[in-house]
């Protein structure tokens, strides 16, 4: 029965190699809260989340100070009663947001340490649902920058068909209804009529109207989807938006908690889940959710880190599509770990090391840890 001996967490700030724009807001560099368990065994299991540009040690102390001293001593098989009493204990501090990023990054070490522990990828240890070696990716990108044109998108979202993809994603909602029209329809004459082209507007609209008045242009270029037009707390004009365009609703990248995703679910404001399991409450919340989404005919598409979403995808039913970044300026994590997801012909291959199937570089983490000496750079909760 292998315990947890110590947990160990950081916080990394990895800077853009330039300031990167979508709809509502501008990045210059990704803060991360990194987890590291260890069991009696000598087994080392890893978790992270994303925490925003700024953010990263208001969930590393979530996870210091609140959650990760709950572990210490308790069996890592035991993920269910776990999760239940880490969730307990976050009630009073936040059911969404950086504490639920802290436990999702936790538990998930929970399970890479688990699929370690006996030798199995984490989706054979999950159940694999395919037999392929290989999971369906799209490409993700066209983000805003100073001076990116038009052309310049298409210029970009025909190289990822290029490299295979049949399903490329790009940015809307920042222009005016003219310019944000030039950009798809330049997209879409770029990759051509047979690729999937999805549409993320970050939350960009405030009103029905106006994401209407955006969409009835958007729809004559056969758009796959539009993604997140509202508020994530907006679930009502999720939902009307959903009843009135052809355009398919798809939203969920910072929702947690199984309950509102079936809020999303009744009231069919997403047709499509995009459910994080770094932000939603680990690997543990995801598969429930995505249970239940099945149970709704509804599919997977989770959002961001495919280095975790490529087992999850391949050990679901309903798994769809894992999102993957090309650019390792946009998705920086990658700069952080020792070995890289395989794409071939625009998928994803599959990793056959045990767990996620990689490691933190450490060098790359002192040289990106918040705290500079490296004494610090790891903080050890507790240890028994």
């Amino acid at each position: 029965m292998p315990k947890i001996e110590s947990i160990q967490i950081c916080t990394v700030r990895v800077p853009l190699s330039h300031v990167t724009s979508f709809s509502t807001r501008q990045i210059a560099a990704r803060d991360y809260t990194l987890v590291k368990l260890r069991s009696i065994d000598g087994v080392e299991g890893l978790g992270f989340c994303y925490a925003g540009s700024t953010g990263g040690r208001v969930v590393t102390a979530a996870a210091v100070e609140l959650l990760a001293p709950k572990l210490v001593g308790r069996d890592s098989h035991a993920v269910a009663a776990v999760w239940d009493e880490l969730y307990q204990e976050a009630l009073l501090h936040g059911r969404t947001g950086a504490v639920m990023r802290a436990l999702s990054a936790l538990d998930t070490a929970l399970w890479d340490l688990n699929a370690r522990s006996v030798g199995l990828p984490l989706y054979k240890y999950l159940g694999a649902a395919l037999e392929s070696d290989t999971v369906p990716a799209y490409a993700s990108g066209g983000y805003y920058s100073d001076g990116k044109t038009p052309e310049m998108l298409g210029e970009e979202m025909a190289s990822y068909v290029v490299q295979g993809f049949r399903a490329v994603k790009m940015k809307v909602g920042r222009g005016r209804l003219d310019e944000e029209e030039a950009r798809v329809r330049t997209a879409r004459a770029a990759i051509g009529s047979d690729v999937f082209l999805m549409l993320d507007a970050n939350n960009a609209w405030n009103d029905l109207p106006t994401a209407l008045a955006y969409l009835r242009r958007f729809a004559r270029y056969d758009p796959y989807w539009i993604e997140e037009p509202f508020a994530p707390d907006d679930i009502e004009n999720h939902a009307r938006l959903a009843r009135t365009t052809p355009v398919t609703v798809v939203t969920g990248e910072i929702e947690a908690g199984r309950w509102r995703f079936k809020e999303l679910l009744d009231k069919g404001a997403a047709a499509i889940l995009q459910t994080d399991a770094l932000v939603c409450g680990g690997v543990s919340e995801w598969r429930i959710i995505a249970a239940t989404a099945a149970s709704y005919g509804v599919s997977m598409c989770p959002h961001w880190f495919h280095d975790v979403h490529i087992h999850l995808v391949a050990s679901t039913v309903n798994g769809q599509y894992v999102e993957f970044f090309p650019d390792d300026q946009v998705l920086n994590f990658r700069l952080l770990i020792d070995r890289q997801v395989e794409v071939r012909g625009g998928a994803l291959v599959l990793p056959q090391r045990p767990g996620l199937g990689f490691n933190f570089d450490e060098i790359a983490v002192e040289r990106y840890a918040l705290e500079r000496r490296h004494a610090d750079v790891w903080q050890i909760t507790t240890t028994r």
